[in-house]
């Protein structure tokens, strides 16, 4: 097998959560391999900064802020994306929230704003590119599910729903978009040293059970995520869909 497999020049990406942690990581090596790469995020002023950054590192990068759960939001800036900076090839449904609590004390906008940022706003980005990539007989779709889409512990039931939910509308859209030569697939990553664990890295007994429980004895870094990203993005994976990579350390392998 030749590199030229995972070459993305020409290729357009978006990736949404993409102002730190795993979606920038995704980004970099998107953008590392070739494509133009559109990064998305609410956090506007870090992820401008970001991608001036990228930008000097002689990447072709351009910051696109904005709500990915608002519909109005994601039918505005998404055709602005292709028009600017080039019809989408690579969607990257990074965006990610978490709210822990125990069920019977948890309020329902906290439920209802991770349902929408993990979930459904999958779904919205996915349903606005889609159509484009079926004319053009093209396209790849990458999920960020997780290691809950399949297992769970307490006080994260928000969480885990919505990434149980995000595995299926994987498969739902790899089976309805296969004859149009879409390939839509996920990564599921474990416990990564992201801000979104920082509770869990900042507090000891939690930091040494997890670590116990994962047989690599660590946390993943972000940095770990590029390489699964480009290989989904990329030719050497078009008869590839429907599957959940699992980047975890063997945690899911492991009793």
């Amino acid at each position: 097998m030749t590199t030229h497999l995972f070459d993305l020049t020409g290729k357009t990406a978006l990736v949404t959560g993409a102002a730190q942690g795993l979606g920038l990581a995704m980004a970099i090596g998107l953008a590392e391999a070739g494509a133009r790469v559109a990064l998305n995020d609410v956090q506007e002023a870090r992820l401008c900064g970001e991608v001036a950054r990228l930008a000097a590192a002689g990447h072709t990068v351009r910051a696109v802020p904005f709500d990915v759960s608002n519909s109005a939001q994601v039918k505005v800036h998404v055709p602005v994306v292709e028009r600017e900076v080039g019809p989408i090839d690579i969607l990257v449904n990074n965006a990610g929230i978490h709210r822990r609590g125990p069920i019977e004390d948890l309020p329902e906008v906290a439920w209802r704003e991770v349902l929408d940022t993990n979930l459904t706003a999958a779904f919205l980005m996915a349903r606005q590119v889609a159509p484009g990539m079926i004319v053009r007989r093209a396209g790849k779709i990458i999920n960020i599910c997780s290691v809950m889409s399949e297992v769970g512990r307490p006080t994260v039931a928000a969480y885990m729903t919505s990434k149980g939910g995000l595995k299926m509308l994987t498969k739902a859209m790899a089976v309805e978009w296969a004859k149009h030569n879409i390939q839509v697939n996920g990564i599921a990553p474990g416990w990564m040293a992201t801000e979104l664990n920082r509770p869990l890295m900042e507090n000891p007994v939690l930091d040494a059970w997890v670590r116990s429980r994962v047989p690599a004895g660590r946390y993943g870094d972000p940095a770990e995520m590029a390489g699964v990203a480009v290989y989904l993005a990329s030719r050497a994976s078009d008869f590839v869909t429907g599957q959940i990579v699992y980047l975890d350390g063997g945690t899911l392998a492991a009793l």
